[in-house]
């Protein structure tokens, strides 16, 4: 019998720990360690910040849903992983052995490099967990008493700009419904050389479709953004050429700005040679396995990928969605072929499909694969958007709340629409 330890919950981690427990056989033990009981659907976060939804509506308690399905669960702070040792320090002292780990804990939120960023004891409010977009909505509602300025965005070596753009758009779709629009200014400030580039040189047309809604929504943007500085109400900006210097300086002040951070790994694994990069993300090979350690896959934000360019201002790659069910399906089904004896063989095709919704409307967009050259590169927008990212939040969290983590059907429409998540067999695969 193995033991095969997943180390995170959220988007990564529990469905990967579904996605074990159906490909393994059951006399193999997977664990589940989390620092956090509850699962959270992060793309509504920005639902919450405005009050569209509340905390409680996009959370899942994970205990009582791991047990249904034969998944032990550890309610724990992981403070080291140890490669050597095979095994994952807890906060308590405990360490907890394995066969296999797959890393799936996501980022940590670097709002400390640049000063003043953050809700902790910075300036800026922030939608990357959703007790963050439950204090900003605090925030928020005092906000729209005493109208303002709004500067929202991603700063310098950020990698995950939809959710910038998302918010940005349903902060303006909750002021026409408030009647303030009219009193609100706002900027979107951000680190990608265009608008619409979103760390991945755009997909179809983003880039007009985005500018295009900004423009009719009157909201202005300076890209290749670099923030220096937060003060309160205040934020200096410069606007950097490709040559890296400064085109111009920008002091923009704000009654309430929301800037997504750079993320960096987390420091149970940050400083662990041979597992991770500069950065602290984790290193992986075509199959999500680690290079150096074999027995240590990883699934989602915190894996390594390198940047599309070197731009003059950072820019990072995005992990989405239908990305990370990639890299989780190819994951399981390498390490139930190890286990059986094979070599691992699955390889996650890293396609994106992604609803980017803006409170009446949005835009949507297919990559196949993310990163470029790609075998589809497809984007449109409109109201169905909308209905379209409240329909998958009620999905997700429905399949979440049973335990399941891709129904036969869900398969099925993926096949027939010609959107993979594992690269076709080769002949004789199982």
């Amino acid at each position: 019998m193995a033991h095969i330890v997943v180390l995170g919950a959220g988007l990564g981690g529990v469905p990967m720990a579904l996605e074990a427990r159906k490909e393994l056989p059951k006399d193999h033990k997977i664990t589940v360690i989390s620092d956090s009981a509850t699962f959270h659907f992060t793309p509504s976060n920005p639902w919450v910040a405005v009050d569209w939804r509340k905390p409680d509506q996009i959370k899942v308690e994970l205990a009582p849903m791991f047990k249904k399905k034969g998944i032990d669960f550890i309610h724990a702070k992981a403070i080291k992983v140890k490669p050597e040792e095979n095994a994952v320090a807890l906060e308590s002292g405990k360490l907890v052995t394995y066969d296999y780990l797959i890393i799936a804990t996501g980022p940590e939120l670097a709002f400390d490099e640049i000063e003043g960023l953050g809700p902790h004891g910075g300036h800026t409010e922030s939608v990357c967990h959703v007790d963050h977009a439950a204090a900003s909505n605090e925030v928020w509602q005092k906000f729209c008493d005493n109208p303002a300025p709004i500067v929202v965005g991603a700063v310098q070596g950020a990698s995950c700009f939809g959710p910038a753009y998302e918010f940005a758009m349903i902060l303006e779709t909750d002021l026409r419904k408030r009647k303030i629009r009219d009193k609100v200014p706002m900027t979107f400030v951000t680190s990608e050389p265009y608008v619409g580039h979103l760390g991945l040189d755009g997909v179809g047309d983003t880039k007009g479709l985005l500018e295009s809604e900004m423009r009719n929504r009157h909201i202005k943007w300076i890209t290749s953004a670099r923030v220096t500085k937060v003060e309160e109400g205040l934020m200096h900006v410069e606007e950097v050429n490709e040559d890296g210097t400064v085109k111009k300086t920008h002091e923009l002040p704000f009654g309430y700005s929301m800037m997504l951070p750079a993320f960096r790994g987390i420091p149970a694994v940050r400083d662990v040679e041979g597992l991770v990069n500069p950065r602290g993300f984790i290193l992986i090979d075509e199959h999500q396995r680690n290079p150096n350690f074999s027995n240590i896959f990883s699934v989602g934000v915190c894996v390594a990928i390198p940047p599309m360019e070197n731009y003059a201002v950072p820019v990072g790659v995005p992990k989405t969605g239908f990305m990370i069910e990639s890299m989780v399906m190819a994951t399981a089904r390498n390490i139930r072929d190890e286990l059986a004896g094979k070599e691992a063989r699955h390889v996650a095709t890293w396609n994106a499909v992604c609803l980017a919704d803006f409170g009446d409307g949005g835009v949507a967009f297919v990559a196949m694969p993310q990163i470029p050259p790609r075998n589809v590169n497809w984007s449109a927008d409109g109201g169905w958007v909308h209905l379209g990212k409240i329909a998958f939040e009620k999905y997700f969290l429905g399949k979440i709340r049973s335990g399941v983590g891709e129904p036969f059907y869900e398969r099925a429409v993926f096949d027939m629409l010609g959107i993979h998540k594992v690269k076709p067999k080769e002949k004789g695969d199982a």
